[in-house]
């Protein structure tokens, strides 16, 4: 019932109603920030993970800005995306419209919860937020504080809903649920994705795993090289568009390294690599063929010196998620062959990888990254929250 009703409601208004809610609520939903914080850290939760968990005022205003900046886009309803005459008469329109109900199973980042709601209200869809434990006392602040100001709005405080169950069961009753939900969208690590994508039957878009590459070409600019590698390992290591394996050509390999790594693990970064790196490079670590397929979340980095572009493709088509890909190189033809022949939702020349958000793409917010290929690809902000319908017109004609 309240899906059918958003399309016509004043989503614009309710979405500046909760950013208001969660400023008036701000210290409630921080209390209950703190003591989930301190239970993950008192069950050896990593860093990163920490760090991605934890609120404060800082980060609960730009929270609340991401809803208002989500009310300031463009409706993404009743868009004509097409339109035409059939021969015998009738005018056919392809016009944009709510998915209905989204359900939404994600890890413990509690800005989740509240871009998730944002975007499926202005999208006119209902929103069934299911996050991790971790993050329950988190998120069950936030949802109140949603629905109350919904409430207030005169929208249906049913239109934001949290599945208040940390057992599994849950999530996979929710996976089932034909005819009540019209999309699921996890938002993980491998095995959260791994098990909405096995156990669903409702449709699913699949966010990805950030398994991500940054490749330094011969003859790049090194010091640019070392800025972008150190952007995309250290400014935020526990999200899916940090760099997990950087690949530096052989010619470029003894200047750049040796520096780099040296930073690198003043910031706290455990460097692994190739036999090549090791030898460059004494104290590296050895990294086991498992490194180069894993997405570490963490001051974690895998290298491996590679002889050209084609070995770094290679190791890329091989190893990759197709989330986000970087070169920096000084060759337009190689920027050029590597943006053709990369095969990822986001591919960088001369730029980090943590570009690759809906934030920076200017979507307002994002619901995820998707790395497969049907209906979405990439951050999904508004206009991959709607899906269409034909709308035609006629004066009585019928078919022959």
């Amino acid at each position: 019932m309240a899906s059918r009703r958003l399309a016509e409601a004043d989503r614009d208004g309710a979405l500046r109603a909760m950013a208001a809610g969660i400023r008036r609520d701000a210290d409630g939903i921080l209390s209950a920030n703190s003591i989930d914080v301190a239970t993950a850290k008192s069950e050896g939760m990593a860093a990163p993970q920490v760090d991605r968990l934890s609120l404060d005022r800082r980060r609960l205003e730009s929270i609340a800005q991401a809803c208002e900046h989500v009310a300031d886009l463009p409706d993404p309803l009743s868009r004509v995306q097409d339109g035409w005459t059939l021969r015998s008469g009738p005018r056919v329109r392809k016009v944009t419209v709510p998915f209905g109900v989204i359900g939404m199973v994600y890890e413990s980042r509690p800005n989740v919860t509240v871009d998730a709601a944002s975007l499926a209200l202005e999208a006119g869809s209902a929103v069934l937020l299911r996050g991790s434990s971790s993050a329950l006392r988190s998120n069950r602040a936030l949802v109140g504080s949603m629905r109350g100001s919904l409430d207030a709005a005169g929208i249906s405080r049913d239109a934001v809903q949290l599945i208040d169950d940390p057992g599994r069961d849950a999530v996979t009753a929710l996976l089932r649920a034909n005819g009540l939900v019209d999309l699921v969208i996890p938002r993980g690590g491998a095995g959260l994705i791994r098990h909405v994508v096995e156990n669903a039957t409702v449709p699913v878009i699949e966010t990805g795993v950030g398994n991500c590459h940054v490749y330094v070409d011969e003859g790049a600019d090194l010091r640019m090289a070392e800025e972008i590698a150190m952007n995309a390992k250290v400014q935020r290591p526990g999200v899916c568009n940090a760099m997990e394996t950087l690949l530096v050509h052989v010619a470029e390999a003894r200047r750049l390294l040796p520096g780099l790594v040296e930073r690198l693990q003043a910031s706290g970064v455990e460097v692994v690599g190739c036999t090549r790196t090791m030898e460059i490079v004494p104290g590296v670590g050895r990294a086991e063929e498992l490194d180069w397929d894993t997405e570490f979340l963490a001051l974690k980095l895998a290298v491996r010196v590679v002889d050209d572009l084609d070995a770094a493709l290679e190791h890329i088509d091989v190893h990759g998620t197709r989330h986000s890909e970087a070169i920096v190189t000084r060759s337009l033809e190689r920027a050029e062959r590597f943006r053709r022949e990369v095969d990822a939702a986001a591919v960088f020349v001369n730029a980090s990888t943590r570009f690759n958000d809906g934030f920076e793409f200017g979507f307002g917010a994002e619901i995820g990254i998707s790395t497969q290929k049907l209906h979405a690809r990439g951050p999904m902000g508004l206009s991959e929250l709607v899906t269409y319908k034909y709308l035609i017109d006629g004066a009585g004609e019928v078919r022959a």
